[in-house]
């Protein structure tokens, strides 16, 4: 496999460009049971893009030729010091590539690209926890929250 990884900051960013749709597409697909909506997706997205004000990010893509092989969003927060300045939102890899060291290859990119700390949600009974954990993120907190 010939496999690139791609940074794209906005709809223009990026060769190939995959789009919006392509991206939450795969996303929905091979996120599994831990995903969530395609329009959570898409919000996602257009975070990371900077749809609006004060919004910014990137998506890293692992892809050989227009096959989307991985996705990594991160969005970033603009906040330090007290919240991580980045939040990985989301993190899948095609079906057909798990245990061949995508996934681990596109958490060693993401830790390069970004500045400042990083901070991630995942279920306890995810398999991706020990990826996670074997590039040094810890369980500092216990996560609660309020819903309306």
């Amino acid at each position: 496999m010939d496999i690139r990884y791609t940074v794209i900051e906005d709809d223009n960013n990026g060769a190939p460009v995959f789009s919006r749709q392509q991206v939450s597409d795969f996303l929905y697909k091979h996120l599994d049971e831990y995903g969530d909506t395609k329009e959570a997706i898409l919000a996602c997205i257009a975070y990371a893009y900077g749809d609006k004000p004060g919004q910014d990010g990137f998506i890293l893509i692992a892809h050989e030729e227009d096959e989307i092989l991985g996705v990594v969003i991160i969005n970033k927060t603009n906040m330090s010091g007290y919240i991580p300045e980045n939040i990985l939102v989301y993190i899948a890899v095609h079906k057909k590539t798990r245990g061949q060291g995508v996934g681990k290859e596109l958490m060693e990119r993401i830790i390069d690209l970004t500045e400042g700390d990083i901070a991630l949600h995942v279920e306890p009974d995810n398999p991706a926890k020990y990826l996670y954990e074997k590039f040094g993120f810890t369980n500092k907190y216990l996560e609660m929250r309020l819903q309306k």
